[in-house]
């Protein structure tokens, strides 16, 4: 089939055709977008999940929802070399642009000029290029350094300003296991007093399995604050639909037994979903797509995703921590207990908790219950019992 009317979307946070298995997470969050305008309160929500599992494509549908509704949504990706100021700050100037007219209105005016300082607390003086002359406007004070005070300053502001339209502002974070202790602690409280306070705000966050942990830790009321939603692979009929429906709507079928392999190579995980589809795709020379084509395009996605997906990870570690995944992967089970790994290897588990440490700072395993790891990349086992030349040397 011809590469340009290929109706797959391999790739990291990628929009797919067909947006499969998440409609309860999506019909939660507007519903609290809902709320707010009915003047109500709302829940922050917290997607998290294995790699691949379409967190942040999930994310970019809330967004969307919200956009579309006319909220002011701000969406970012967390990472470790940048703070939640900085990273808030380099969106909203995009976003606030949108919300210019003529004859803004003074609460509008407002928030504008607490985004300056906000932004100025991060070292960028001056205001931002609206062409709008706030040197007589009163703003919050935003750049105090006690980022969960400013913070919230800000965003109470730019709610007020959002009120006036009857509609709301959002925040959204990608990746947010990267945020530092102290800035997962001001979201936390930003949402804790937004609801308190009826400010007209939601906010949702999505991450690897140690997210619900790391909020724990920042906050302890964060078990009660936040509504946790934890993403697992697609079901069967959703996987199917995800994989075929792109086809049908090209004038492509698929034969049952052959979307049925592809479903199980893939697992589930939408992102392999995709990157299966995008090769069969590539490799069949008519409809229906068969098992035929899958088998011959198997080896090929195996290889890409060992080239990228899974090396870009492995290559990572230090060989004492690729000798505790390879004891992780020869285990066999999903979720692996610390005192199995400590006999695999024959060394004491003391000795090795800082490699354990060190892989769970990466986010490539993760702790799902006290003495046990399991890997935060779905299929990084078999990658690494395939590293067959890395094995035998060791």
């Amino acid at each position: 089939m011809l590469r340009k009317d290929n109706p797959y979307s391999p790739g990291a946070g990628r929009k797919p055709v067909a947006l499969v298995g998440r409609d309860v997470q999506i019909g939660t969050w507007q519903a609290e977008l809902e709320r707010i305008e009915k003047g109500l309160d709302s829940r922050p929500l917290v997607l998290y999940g294995l790699r691949g599992i379409g967190k942040t494509v999930l994310l970019g549908r809330l967004h969307e929802s919200a956009l579309e509704k006319g909220w002011l949504s701000i969406r970012i990706e967390a990472n470790l070399t940048k703070s939640l100021r900085e990273l808030v700050s380099s969106d909203l100037e995009e976003r606030l642009s949108c919300m210019i007219s003529p004859s803004p209105e003074k609460k509008l005016l407002k928030a504008l000029k607490t985004v300056t300082s906000f932004r100025a607390g991060i070292g960028l003086p001056g205001l931002f290029s609206f062409g709008i002359d706030l040197s007589g406007v009163q703003g919050s004070v935003a750049d105090t350094g006690n980022m969960a005070g400013d913070i919230q300053r800000l965003f109470r502001d730019l709610s007020d300003a959002c009120a006036e339209k009857n509609t709301g502002v959002c925040l959204l974070i990608d990746e947010a296991q990267d945020l530092s202790e102290s800035d997962l602690a001001a979201v936390s409280e930003l949402a804790h007093r937004a609801s308190q306070n009826g400010m007209r705000f939601v906010l949702s966050l999505a991450g690897l399995p140690t997210l619900p942990g790391l909020l724990s830790k920042a906050k302890s009321y964060s078990e009660r604050l936040y509504n946790y939603h934890r993403l697992e692979p697609l079901s069967e009929s959703d996987a199917y639909l995800a994989l075929t429906g792109p086809a049908i709507q090209n004038g492509v079928e698929w034969q049952k037994k052959a979307a049925m392999r592809v479903i199980e190579l893939s697992a589930g995980y939408p992102y392999f979903l995709q990157e299966y589809g995008s090769e069969c795709w590539l490799a069949a020379e008519r409809s229906p797509i068969d098992c035929g084509v899958v088998e011959k395009a198997e080896p090929l996605v195996r290889d890409r995703l060992d080239a990228g997906f899974f090396i870009a990870r492995w290559d990572r570690t230090t060989n004492a921590q690729k000798e505790y995944l390879w004891a992780m992967a020869s285990a066999g089970t999903k979720e692996i207990s610390t005192k199995q790994i400590s006999e695999l290897l024959q060394m004491p588990t003391t000795a090795l908790s800082s490699r354990r440490s060190e892989l769970i700072k990466k986010g490539l395993i993760y702790a799902p219950k006290q003495g046990s790891v399991a890997f935060t990349v779905p299929l990084m086992e078999d990658f690494i019992k395939r590293q067959t030349e890395w094995g035998n040397d060791q």
